[in-house]
């Protein structure tokens, strides 16, 4: 009885998948996204690299505050931190760049690729050409995977892919492939909504003796 309950669990959430169109699917994700003030999510990340052949795998949490905190605290590597405090954007890697820090203006275009809210939940409709990518059983829910393509071609990347429960319009996963053909693949393997988040959180210092480099001295 109870495989036969779980099977007619799977087929009615297929048939729910299906029967939204994957606008709908991204307006439920939206709407989602926004009803949390506050959020805590670990992830797994990998990033394949096609023109070096070179693959890498991390872990981390995420920090979010509405409208402009976050903060990634990756534990592998440990160390490599991503801050938004509101004013700039922090970018400390020192597993990959030691010794210097990355300072972003918040209106910064690269700034957005931080965080998928702002790359991916900020009015979808106008952003990008929406289409259906069918359904995978992914994390325990049969998720609706949308496709999106940038209408503006100073988007920071080519094409995503995102993994959405239709049903909580949670997000699962996302696959992104910037504009050198760079894929970047997260899986969500937690999420709390509405957490208490101390302040702090979202605030960084630099490390003595490292070297800031400003975004606009880059440009």
């Amino acid at each position: 009885m109870r495989m036969i309950t779980t099977i007619a669990a799977v087929a009615i959430a297929a048939v729910s998948a299906r029967a939204q169109t994957p606008e709908a699917v991204m307006d439920r994700a939206v709407s989602n996204y926004a009803s949390m003030k506050t959020m805590r999510a670990e992830f797994r990340q990998t990033i394949t690299n096609p023109l070096t052949g070179t693959t890498s795998v991390s872990n981390g949490e995420v920090l979010r505050k509405q409208p402009n905190l976050l903060a990634i605290n990756f534990t592998n590597p440990k160390g490599d931190r991503v801050v938004a405090d509101g004013r700039a954007v922090w970018v400390y890697l020192p597993s990959t760049a030691p010794g210097q820090v990355v300072r972003l203006t918040a209106s910064d275009k690269t700034a957005e690729t931080v965080d998928p809210g702002a790359m991916f939940l900020t009015s979808p409709r106008s952003r990008f050409a929406i289409k259906g990518g069918g359904t995978e059983f992914l994390g325990g829910v049969n998720a609706s995977i949308v496709l999106l393509t940038p209408k503006s071609a100073s988007a920071p990347f080519k094409n995503a892919k995102v993994w959405i429960d239709p049903s909580s319009g949670a997000v699962k996963q996302f696959e992104v492939v910037d504009q050198n053909g760079l894929k970047r693949n997260v899986v969500i393997t937690r999420v709390i909504a509405n957490p208490t988040i101390a302040a702090s959180a979202f605030k960084f210092s630099p490390p003595p003796r490292t070297r800031i480099l400003d975004s606009t001295a880059l440009q």
